[in-house]
C-alpha cells in the first residue's frame, strides 16, 4: 500500500480577470492584481509553516506567479504542469461571468462549452494526475498551486467522489487547503 500523502492546495491570488468578473478557464496570460500578489505572499507565508517538500503548480500565469511567491518563502523550486490547470471553458473564456448563469448547466457534470472541458473531464484529468503523482511522489507533503475548480476536483478525487458530487464551495483566492490522500 502506498504511503499517505499530504496535499497543500494553494489557490492562486486574485487575477485581473477575477477582479473584472471575467471567465478565465485556461486562458494562459492573465496576471495577478496587486491584491492577488499580496494574497500570494500571505499564502506563501502560511505554506512555509507547513514545510512542504515539493512545490508543483499549474502552468497558467496566475498560478505560476503565486507559486513563485511560495518558492521564495519555502526555498523550493517550482515544477509546472498543465495537469493542474483550471477547467477549460472554451469559447466562454473572457466573457463576463454574470452572463454565463443562463448559458452554463452547472448541475450537469457532462456539460461543456464549445472547445471546453466538462467537470467530468476535469475530474478525470485530476484523478489521472494524482494517480501518477502517487506512483512516484516527490515528497510526503506537497504544495499544489492551482485553481478553484481544480481544487474542488482534487477534493472530490481524494474523498472518492465522482464529478457530480464535487464540493460546491470554491476556496478563496490565496487560500491554503490541506487534504490527506491515501491512495
Amino acid at each position: 500500500m502506498a504511503r499517505p500523502l499530504t496535499l497543500l492546495l494553494v489557490r492562486h491570488g486574485q487575477s485581473e480577470w477575477n477582479a473584472a468578473g471575467l471567465m478565465q478557464g485556461q486562458t494562459p496570460h492573465v496576471p495577478l492584481t496587486a491584491l492577488g500578489r499580496s494574497q500570494a505572499e500571505e499564502a506563501a507565508a502560511e505554506l512555509a509553516t507547513l514545510s512542504p517538500g515539493a512545490l508543483i503548480s499549474s502552468d497558467l500565469l496566475r498560478a505560476v506567479q503565486t507559486a513563485e511567491a511560495c518558492s521564495r518563502a519555502t526555498g523550493l523550486p517550482v515544477v509546472t504542469t498543465p495537469s493542474l490547470r483550471e477547467q477549460g471553458y472554451g469559447v466562454l473564456e473572457g466573457r463576463p461571468s454574470r452572463e454565463l448563469w443562463d448559458v452554463v448547466d452547472w448541475s450537469d457534470a457532462q456539460w461543456s462549452a464549445e472547445g471546453g472541458e466538462s467537470l467530468a473531464e476535469l475530474h478525470g484529468r485530476v484523478a489521472a494526475y494524482l494517480k501518477d503523482l502517487c506512483a512516484e511522489p516527490p515528497a510526503d507533503v506537497m504544495a499544489l498551486v492551482t485553481h478553484g475548480d481544480t481544487i474542488r476536483a482534487i477534493q472530490a478525487v481524494v474523498a472518492d467522489l465522482g464529478p457530480d458530487a464535487m464540493p460546491a464551495v470554491t476556496p478563496h483566492n490565496g487560500s491554503v487547503t490541506r487534504v490527506e490522500f491515501c491512495p
